[in-house]
């Protein structure tokens, strides 16, 4: 039997009802029907339930998705998708005027970048999805806490491995004793899928272009959560902004935060711009805060990229790019806060996670993008020190760390440890484009190119 994972409306409902009830609704009534007539709460780490449910309750599930949709929301003027709307809240929105004008960085730093974010997708990568306590005691078991290198598996008893197991995919080819090159993953895909959309339509692009990029270049298999519910929605004949709103209960989740990084290497210097590419890439599947997750690192990397600010600045002026009443902005100073506050960051995560976890999905954008803030200015931007962090705080383990690398790596002064880096072999694996075995000083070259052009 086929359980496509993160389509199945009878799974969709569940983290439908807790979508509303984040952003401002009621959904009572609607999900106290749901439970009447037996419907089932969403996986909490799985991306489908393991049986199908009857003809009726999945028919129900799609009435009710779209009645949800239906519902109003009381944080609707205050948490808008529109770009000019978005704008309108932010009084120190960046003026592309007032930014100084900055070369493109060398090569060198864009290589970093890249190998920065494939490092610490990489340490993220056997750990994904285990809970915080899985994941401290597999790294405690091998002395390797506080974290400081790749997970091993070599040393951890079994009956520890037996109630934490590492990720059944990710393990192969990610644990110190195997890693091999760089493995695929969508952390990796969709910088790759976005240097395309720039080869190809330049920084006018628009969001149809991301679309039909997609269809041409990205094996619908690739994507989960909200970038497979888009995809399904462009190949039912609906357009963007719509594709994002139809049924997707994921579109505050990290997909689009994930996409960012290109938008803001190629824009060094220009957060406004980084911010505003990366908006109309994250709208072919995300609504409000997952939109502001993605502006927010486009803008702090953008500012990265020149090389010339600390990490409190960079995070500062990503800031700049979200709503200040929404609820991303709370959550991003709220962990900023905790970070300067606390000495030990073990602290700041479990404060982390007894506001969130309760509340929100492992992946949702608001509290992995808090984690990615919080581990960057706890670290004060060292390489190591941030991957590191963002990993152990749990949540989306692969995501956080790679873009937590990537922005690190650029503040760098010096080459990433070899540790680090040697054991990817200068080999990044894909299904993207021509993209597979590609070495990530070509993708710095290619990444240089547009960087530099109009």
């Amino acid at each position: 039997m086929l359980r496509l994972t993160w389509v199945q409306p009878e799974d969709l409902l569940g983290h439908e009802l807790r979508q509303a009830a984040q952003d401002g609704r009621e959904p009572s009534a609607i999900a106290a029907r749901w439970r009447v007539a037996g419907g089932a709460e969403a996986p909490e780490r799985a991306g489908a339930s393991p049986q199908p449910p009857t003809r009726y309750l999945r028919l129900l599930a799609e009435d009710l998705l779209d009645e949800l949709a239906d519902l109003p929301s009381k944080l609707a003027d205050q948490e808008p998708t529109d770009l000019a709307r978005i704008k309108s809240l932010c009084p120190n929105w960046p003026s592309p005027q007032a930014t100084s004008p900055h070369l493109p960085p060398r090569p060198a730093r864009l290589q970093a970048a890249w190998l920065g974010r494939a490092v610490g997708c990489l340490l993220g990568k056997p750990v994904e999805k285990l809970p915080l306590d899985g994941i401290r005691q597999l790294a405690r078991a091998t002395g390797n806490w506080p974290l400081n290198a790749y997970f091993t598996a070599r040393g951890v008893p079994a009956e520890l491995l037996a109630a934490h197991p590492w990720n059944r995919r990710s393990a192969p080819t990610s644990l110190a004793e195997n890693i091999d090159g760089m493995p695929e993953d969508d952390d990796l895909n969709y910088p790759l899928l976005n240097l395309l959309l720039l080869q190809r339509h330049g920084k006018d692009f628009t969001t149809a272009d991301v679309a039909k990029l997609w269809l041409d270049e990205l094996p619908a298999g690739r994507t989960f959560t909200a970038e497979r519910i888009a995809y399904r929605n462009l190949l039912t004949g609906l357009e963007p902004p719509r594709t994002a709103r139809h049924r997707n209960p994921f579109r505050e989740w990290i997909g689009a935060l994930i996409r960012a990084d290109v938008h803001g290497w190629t824009n060094p210097g220009n957060p406004a711009a980084a911010a505003e590419q990366a908006h109309r890439d994250a709208t072919l599947t995300h609504t409000a805060n997952g939109v502001y997750a993605a502006m927010f690192t486009a803008a702090t990397i953008a500012t990265a990229t020149t090389g010339t600010h600390d990490i409190h600045t960079c995070l500062r002026t990503g800031l700049t790019v979200v709503p200040p009443n929404s609820r991303l902005a709370k959550a991003i100073r709220h962990a900023l806060q905790l970070a300067r506050k606390h000495r030990y960051f073990d602290t700041v995560v479990d404060e982390l996670h007894a506001t969130y976890s309760p509340t929100h999905h492992w992946v949702h954008a608001i509290p992995n993008t808090a984690l990615i803030a919080a581990a960057l200015t706890h670290a004060d931007g060292d390489f190591t020190g941030s991957i590191c962090r963002a990993v152990s705080g749990g949540w989306d383990t692969d995501s956080n760390g790679a873009t937590v690398g990537s922005i690190a790596a650029l503040l760098s002064d010096t080459a990433l440890p070899d540790r680090w880096t040697t054991p990817l072999k200068n080999r990044l694996a894909t299904s993207v484009g021509d993209f597979n075995g590609i070495g990530f000083d070509t993708l710095a070259r290619l990444t240089h190119q547009e960087t530099a052009r109009p």
